[in-house]
């Protein structure tokens, strides 16, 4: 059962007792990304996230990363473009512990400046360390190339230069404007009593003031361009996309399945042609972000570079056979059975019962029920992914972004010209 309460500072709270199990997923999800940040405060969101774990004014870090572990809960947290999470998993005995370790870091964090500069030296580190990695790079390289220099279009991570000038006193102050009651939604799943996680809040984070900070949504504007970054690497790692749906919008439940059917598994059109029966590539997905106002639809490949020219015709005909043709009976009701499948197995899982009720909450304003999510996917005919298709994966719109040893990205434009 979902119960849904506010809190008198007003911190939305949503909980879901899950009484046949012995533990408990907390989240507090603030409503602050990496598109929130200025360009001379790129990656200040995901810094701040790691000060979170550096000490409060009653532990240290090493008392924070022991409060848990010595009951054998887990602790972590994660920043996206659109929202920053810190969640903690505990016997339901342990609740309350939870709750309290997550208030005292988010409230009373003391972004020491020794600490600072530490921390600083790690996220440096872990720049470098994407920057080590092309299989993950080229897909910020991806972004960057589509949506240029609007705020979403750039890593989470931030960049090198901006990161080693960061002040503590930028920090605090954007500390300060968005970690606010408004901007907080605390979800928790688990075996639970409604009334007792409501208590356990009001004790740590019912003192927190402070008025929402409201987002003021800037479109992006997609490019229609090829950026390829060369690097001394085996294969040539290549994302190929357009912008997708935000969240809300009525057909993202037909974008689901056009995803699915082209690259989402290793029975997807994508993986089965170009792998399987060609053995072209040896990674082949594709995936669709979405946002408050926007999305990403991304068909990510590593390859030999002589397989380049090859692998993209492949790709461009089966989103063009998709568009004319449509897909078979079989097919469709191979997606919808794969989309069901991974939905209801998924809410096995208390994390992702605890996620699902934080995120709906951020995005949608409330909750929808697996049931209609199911019945949604199970109404998309044939028709309603031949229009989307259309009027969505237009491959003359596409961009491309690509990481080795490779830069012919003008060739792209020759094989939709042919199409």
């Amino acid at each position: 059962m979902i119960q849904v309460a506010e809190l008198a500072n007003g911190i939305k709270v949503l909980t879901e007792n899950i009484p046949h199990v012995r533990s408990v997923a907390i989240g507090v999800w603030v409503d602050i990304g990496s598109r929130d940040e200025s360009n001379e405060l790129a990656g200040i969101s995901h810094f701040i996230e790691h000060l979170m774990f550096k000490g409060t004014s009653k532990r240290t870090a090493k008392d924070i990363a022991e409060a848990l572990d010595a009951v054998g809960g887990q602790l972590n947290a994660f920043t996206t473009k659109e929202y920053t999470c810190y969640y903690a998993r505990v016997l339901d005995e342990h609740l309350s512990l939870g709750v309290e370790l997550l208030g005292d870091m988010l409230l009373h964090s003391r972004f020491d400046q020794v600490d600072i500069d530490r921390e600083r030296n790690v996220i440096l580190e872990e720049i470098k360390m994407y920057e080590d990695a092309p299989d993950e790079l080229v897909h910020d390289v991806f972004a960057g190339t589509i949506w240029q220099s609007h705020p979403l279009g750039r890593p989470i991570i931030g960049y090198e230069k901006i990161v080693q000038g960061l002040s503590r006193e930028q920090i605090i102050s954007f500390y300060q404007k968005y970690y606010s009651p408004g901007n907080m939604v605390v979800s928790v799943a688990g075996n639970i009593d409604h009334q007792q996680v409501i208590g356990a809040l009001n004790d740590t984070f019912g003192k927190l003031t402070g008025a929402k900070k409201e987002r003021l949504y800037t479109l992006p504007e997609p490019a229609r361009r090829a950026v390829c970054r060369t690097k001394d690497t085996e294969q040539v790692h290549i994302c190929l996309g357009t912008p997708g749906l935000a969240l809300d919008n009525e057909k993202i439940y037909v974008f689901q399945i056009i995803n699915t059917i082209l690259g989402g598994g290793l029975s997807s059109r994508l993986f089965q042609e170009i792998r399987e029966q060609r053995g072209l590539v040896y990674s082949i997905y594709s995936y669709h972000s979405s946002y408050h106002d926007s999305g990403l639809f991304c068909i990510y490949t590593g390859l030999s570079k002589q397989n380049v020219r090859s692998t993209l015709e492949l790709i461009i005909k089966e989103i063009y056979s998709i568009q004319s043709k449509g897909v078979s009976p079989p097919e469709l009701q191979r997606a919808k059975d794969q989309l069901k499948g991974n939905l209801l197995l998924s809410l096995e899982s208390i994390s992702t019962r605890m996620s699902r009720l934080g995120k709906s909450q951020m995005y949608l304003g409330k909750v929808v029920s697996p049931d209609e999510i199911v019945n949604r996917i199970m109404a998309v005919s044939d028709n309603d992914i031949k229009e989307l298709a259309r009027t969505v994966l237009k491959p003359e719109n596409f961009c491309l972004a690509s990481v080795g040893p490779w830069d012919d990205g003008d060739i792209l434009r020759e094989i939709v010209g042919k199409g």
